[in-house]
């Protein structure tokens, strides 16, 4: 993992849905600028309410931050609105992508620029198909008739239309077959190398998530139980077994891992 300032960081905080439901215990992360940061668990972890927090779209859902403060570049961010944080740099990315399916690929690229100028638009339309040649045949398809991986990627293109310096990317393998996730993460990897864009990517897929994360945090009910450097909990013997079905014994089920009383540094 570099040794980059913090760019983003979450501190202990605590989220309530509906005034009563908690969801994050105490939930702290952080991103460095220029890094790759997987957030990993099942499903129901806490991993979407995370970005949601950090992107302040609780509110949608009655959910708010009860406990804790959330800086992004040394500014408490709690409070902004989400276009201002947009403003400021971050973008999410939502879980099941939300294209605008009655709009072309295009037009749906072009929503995510209403903060850049014409010339900024125009260029940000040619630097998002640089990265996604497939979105400039399809540019003037429906986006609701565009495939699966189509689809993401005109997500994630519509998130760089307002140059940003962090994208928050909710599930970006869902749905999806193993070479388009494949293909999702390595055009990843590039906005990350070459356009300097950060990431925090929630993620239920821990085996291709932690290929490409320089870091990663593994939440459990509401909890973060266990982060480290990105090949280091690949390689981690407790994350083999309860999350990629590996142990010394060899490959296990789903089922049979999730059967096993888990060692006292979990709980």
């Amino acid at each position: 993992m570099s040794i980059a300032p913090a760019m983003l960081s979450v501190n202990g905080i605590e989220v309530i849905y509906n005034h009563v439901i908690l969801v994050l215990k105490g939930v702290s992360l952080t991103v460095r600028e220029g890094d790759i940061v997987a957030l990993l668990g099942a499903n129901g972890a806490g991993k979407t309410t995370t970005l949601r927090a950090i992107s302040n779209l609780l509110k949608g859902q009655r959910g708010e931050v009860t406990k804790g403060y959330i800086e992004y570049l040394g500014e408490r961010i709690e409070g902004l609105m989400p276009s201002d944080l947009v403003k400021r740099g971050v973008v999410q990315v939502m879980e099941g992508r939300h294209c605008f399916a009655h709009l072309t690929v295009e037009d749906n690229l072009l929503t995510g620029a209403y903060t850049r100028s014409g010339a900024e638009t125009r260029d940000g339309l040619e630097r998002v198909y640089t990265y996604f040649p497939r979105l400039k045949q399809r540019r003037g398809s429906q986006a609701g008739y565009t495939s699966g991986g189509e689809q993401q990627m005109t997500a994630i293109g519509r998130a760089l239309m307002a140059r940003p310096k962090m994208i928050l990317l909710d599930e970006p393998s869902m749905g999806l077959a193993p070479q388009l996730v494949e293909e999702i993460f390595e055009i990843v990897k590039g906005l990350n190398a070459k356009e300097k864009v950060s990431f925090l990517l929630a993620e239920q897929n821990t085996n291709i998530a932690l290929r490409y994360a320089d870091y990663g945090y593994i939440l459990e009910n509401g909890r973060v139980v266990m982060d480290g450097e990105g090949q280091s909990l690949a390689q981690n013997e407790d994350v083999k077994e309860f999350y990629l079905g590996f142990s010394s014994g060899g490959r296990k089920s789903f089922r049979d891992v999730k059967s096993y009383r888990r060692r006292k540094r979990w709980l």
